[in-house]
């Protein structure tokens, strides 16, 4: 965030034609793009967000299709969405969430509701979305161990920020990792998921009701949303979120043991796109300690 964020996005505002809008002032919690809290003449604010240089036409397209998804099929709620440009999105302000385990509670049955209610026979979704400013490649198949092998861990590996923090023996991990999936994660149904659900995208509505921000949506395991959720420090008013939500879905009593290895497609997103990665290099070499080839023994 820099002293220049105001009148950039005043300057973006103006050019989509909401020339009614008089002051913008910055907006903290986003890692990919530009946002701010923008007031219009009548007193209505709004939330807006631009990239400087967008990665592609689509990139905020697809997010406002994902807020729509969300609300319609799944039932959560979600800002409105006022404009979606190619260079900028202006949504409908929401409130910060409030620190109690009142929330969580009813957040919990909020997306257990999501997964349970939106399940699908393949994976993938019908077009390819964003990921912060990479495209997240959603390509349907049939199979959800080769759809998250393929479009959700192996697809980073060509990244160069990737290439540079991962050396040969953590990318030959990584596919002896994917090529053991069908044994270290079961074959539950593919669901509409958020696809970026830490809690800094967890908000709420005016009248306290949880809201959503910020999605790469696509149809796959509902424990991708988990495991984002139990492995960025959730909150301490959250702690009965995940039993709930487990409740309400039927997990069962191994869930846990899958967070670790359902996160990494999110810690090689962060290598991909940020410097510093805030420790995900370590936690990927970490996770794919067990799978990388014993030495060989001399003699």
């Amino acid at each position: 965030m820099t002293d220049a964020t105001p009148s950039f996005l005043l300057e973006r505002l103006h050019a989509a034609g909401l020339t009614d809008v008089a002051t913008v002032e910055p907006a903290t919690g986003g890692l990919a793009a530009t946002a701010g809290l923008a007031r219009r003449g009548d007193g209505t604010p709004v939330f807006v967000k631009a990239f400087r240089e967008p990665p592609s036409d689509d990139v905020f397209a697809t997010e406002a299709e994902g807020l729509v998804a969300l609300r319609e099929a799944g039932g959560v709620a979600t800002p409105d969405i006022i404009l979606a440009a190619r260079d900028l999105l202006v949504l409908s302000t929401l409130h910060p969430r409030p620190a109690t385990e009142t929330f969580w509670e009813e957040f919990a049955h909020a997306l257990a509701h999501l997964h349970t209610t939106t399940r699908h026979p393949r994976f993938g979704w019908h077009q390819d979305n964003w990921l912060g400013h990479r495209r997240q490649i959603n390509t349907w198949n049939d199979n959800g161990h080769e759809f998250f092998a393929q479009h959700r861990l192996l697809r980073w590996l060509d990244e160069p920020r990737v290439q540079e923090a991962l050396g040969t023996a953590d990318r030959a991990a990584l596919e002896r990792l994917c090529d053991r999936l069908p044994e270290l994660l079961p074959d539950n149904p593919a669901c509409l998921t958020h696809g970026d659900l830490w809690a800094q995208n967890v908000m709420s509505t005016p009248d306290g009701r949880p809201a959503l921000i910020d999605p790469a949506v696509s149809y796959t395991w509902a424990e991708v949303d988990l495991a984002h959720l139990w492995t960025t420090s959730p909150p301490p008013e959250a702690r009965a979120f995940f039993d709930l939500y487990a409740e309400r879905t039927g997990l069962d009593r191994d869930w846990r043991d899958r967070m670790p290895i359902l996160q990494l497609r999110q810690h090689l997103a962060v290598i991909a796109q940020f410097t510093p990665d805030w420790g995900a290099a370590d936690i990927v070499r970490t996770t794919l300690a067990p799978f990388r080839p014993r030495p060989k023994r001399a003699g």
